[in-house]
């Protein structure tokens, strides 16, 4: 085995297959059949916010079908034999890697049969449909689902394309890396969302591949919602251990067990793994629209995530991966929504105000001398927990910041208001 090369073992130690730098190499040349050499974006704001000279943007929400996935599904559809494709393939997917395996099975004249769970966002549902796959809605949750697929490839013999625990489809997904060092060789630091683990799988492999070619060392880290954190466990334990997931808005990386391959990639190249909260990501994603004009998931903003909240050092540049853009447009409203008010520049504010005429311009007042706008008002006499001479003024305003929005309280307060800042008394 030579020091390009990297083998992977079955549980009982026999050998799954090697993998090497000229194989990202290849799969490269593959995949840029049908994917674009998306951007790679810096951000000034992000080198002032993380300290680091540089910090990059690879920006796979521009990607065809919206995300990476269509890398590794074309790469794993084109090693299929004559015999296979003629069988068809079938997916279980609620986004990203359903419009991958769609795209890509169009390309090569393969019928794609992908199963969506009932409640899965009608963009994501119309486009996989405008890609040529049959969609088939089975299931209230994702295991139904998969379960279903799983049932129609025994019931009809066809391929099932794993969304990250096979080695084709990690080998597509390193092709990401590939580009990012072709682009910026100047990159130390690689910062990467993980769900299941099939995009960090690749791009630290074929990172770390690459470097020692070139004769120097590169840093993975990590970046898991804190709510479907599988794989910090996993390591600990030693082998791939299935968790109690919570929900968060990054159901792109809502993974609650590694895959048996991915753990492998995982527990030999990356450096170190770190978490970020859904108030983080809904912050990133705000961040990445107002700085960076960009539509970028909750998924996907999850590397922004972790270096606006401080979770990566680099003293040299570094680079993440918006891995995706495929977000429903009710639920960004609700993100940026949410977003806001995770940055203080959206307040809900509670007032205890006497009973008397005049209090309400009189707040108001205060507010607007701090030129902080006032977007909703709700004014209530009747909750059991207030004193009988008083009312309770719930307001919602718009601030700049924490800063701002600390000026507006104090305002109030000092006029001798009680305040609480989204809180009942």
């Amino acid at each position: 085995m030579s020091a390009q090369t990297t083998e992977f073992m079955n549980g009982d130690g026999s050998v799954v297959d090697s993998l090497g730098l000229d194989d990202f190499e290849r799969a490269l040349d593959i995949v840029h059949r049908v994917t674009r050499r998306t951007p790679l974006e810096t951000s000034r704001y992000l080198a002032e916010v993380s300290g680091a000279p540089k910090v990059y943007l690879k920006c796979e929400n521009l990607q065809r079908t919206g995300a990476y996935k269509l890398r590794g599904a074309y790469n794993r559809l084109l090693g299929l034999s004559a015999e296979e494709r003629e069988r068809g393939v079938v997916a279980a997917s609620a986004g990203n890697h359903a419009q991958g395996v769609a795209y890509a099975a169009r390309e090569l004249g393969i019928k794609a049969t992908i199963f969506m769970p009932l409640g899965v966002a009608l963009p994501k549902l119309q486009a996989t449909r405008n890609y040529g796959a049959d969609v088939r809605l089975e299931g209230d949750n994702f295991e139904g689902t998969l379960a279903a697929a799983r049932q129609f490839v025994k019931d009809t013999g066809a391929v099932f394309i794993a969304p990250f625990d096979h080695l084709a489809v990690i080998e597509g997904q390193g092709t990401v890396a590939l580009e990012m060092l072709d682009a910026a060789p100047d990159i130390e630091t690689l910062v990467v969302a993980i769900g299941g683990g099939g995009l960090i799988s690749g791009v630290a492999a074929a990172a770390k591949l690459h470097a020692q070619r070139e004769g120097r060392e590169i840093r993975i880290v990590g970046v898991q919602s804190a709510n479907t954190a599988a794989f910090q466990p996993s390591l600990e334990a030693g082998e791939p251990v299935t968790i109690q997931a919570k929900p968060t808005i990054a159901d792109g990386i809502a993974v609650a067990r590694p895959g048996d391959l991915t753990f492998q990639f995982v527990q030999r190249y990356v450096d170190e793994i770190v978490t970020v909260t859904d108030d983080d990501i809904a912050k990133a994603i705000v961040m990445l629209l107002e700085r960076t004009k960009l539509v970028v998931e909750p998924a996907g903003a999850a590397g922004v995530a972790a270096i606006l909240a401080g979770k990566i050092d680099s003293a040299g540049p570094m680079a993440t991966i918006l891995s995706g853009g495929n977000i429903d447009p009710l639920l960004l409203q609700r993100v940026i929504g949410h977003g806001l008010a995770a940055s203080s520049r959206y307040l809900k504010l509670r007032i205890l105000l006497p009973d008397i005429p005049g209090q309400l311009v009189r707040t108001a007042s205060i507010v607007a001398s701090k030129n902080a706008n006032v977007v909703e008002v709700l004014h209530t006499r009747h909750a059991t927990e207030l004193p009988i001479s008083d009312v309770e003024l719930e307001l919602h305003i718009e601030t700049r910041g924490v800063e701002h929005g600390q000026e507006v309280v104090d305002a109030l307060r000092e006029a001798g208001y009680t305040v609480r800042v989204g809180e009942r008394y």
